[in-house]
């Protein structure tokens, strides 16, 4: 007796009642103290499978490149979007998250019927979701928004310490690492520091 096909959401790592089109959520950038949080959607491709896709954080930067350069070139569809400083500052930084998870889902090329989002929270969405906790190390397609929103963010990055070398974006990425916070207090904020978190709250008010 033939076996039963699996639909594309159990080959992600989840089983659904219907198949169709699955696609994987993350985001990348809650932690820092600068710029925008960047959500990815990503759906795959089962005819072009990608081998060695885990969570973006267990991945060296070499390797995480060219992962993300395969993803893009052979997932069914990608969308990446953005919540900036000031909207993470307006709304603070969880619904600037939601707010960039529904563009990047709202920004796909194709219409999913199911969405996988990493963590415990959803955002309103117009298709059937799921949060799952340690997604990006469960699940295949959310492990591969993990490393394209990682990648997009870390570039931001590099870019911004083009503009701001003093602070050392290339290394930190943002995060509040000693050096980072030296900087800011040394320096004061640049534009696009997140002026509702704390140390840079802090460093906007010393004399």
């Amino acid at each position: 007796m033939p076996s039963k096909k699996s639909s594309p959401a159990e080959r992600c790592g989840v089983a659904w009642e219907q198949p169709g089109l699955v696609v994987g959520v993350d985001e990348v950038g809650r932690g820092p103290l600068v710029g925008p949080v960047v959500v990815a959607a990503v759906m795959l491709d089962d005819q072009r499978p990608i081998r060695g896709l885990r969570d973006s954080k267990a991945l060296s930067p070499r390797r995480r490149e060219a992962l993300h350069d395969e993803i893009m070139a052979h997932a069914l569809c990608v969308s990446i979007a953005e919540a900036s400083a000031g909207e993470i500052d307006a709304l603070n930084v969880l619904q600037a998250t939601m707010l960039a998870m529904q563009r990047a889902v709202r920004g796909l090329r194709l219409p999913p019927s199911r969405v996988l989002v990493d963590g415990n929270r959803l955002p309103p969405l117009a298709v059937p979701a799921q949060a799952i906790v340690k997604g990006d190390a469960r699940v295949a397609c959310i492990a591969a928004a993990s490393i394209v929103a990682k990648v997009r963010r870390d570039r931001w990055c590099l870019t911004l310490h083009e503009r701001f070398p003093q602070y050392g974006f290339d290394a930190h990425k943002g995060y509040p690492t000693p050096a980072h916070l030296q900087a800011l207090r040394a320096l004061g904020p640049c534009p696009e520091h997140r002026r509702s978190f704390a140390p840079v709250r802090l460093a906007l008010q010393a004399p």
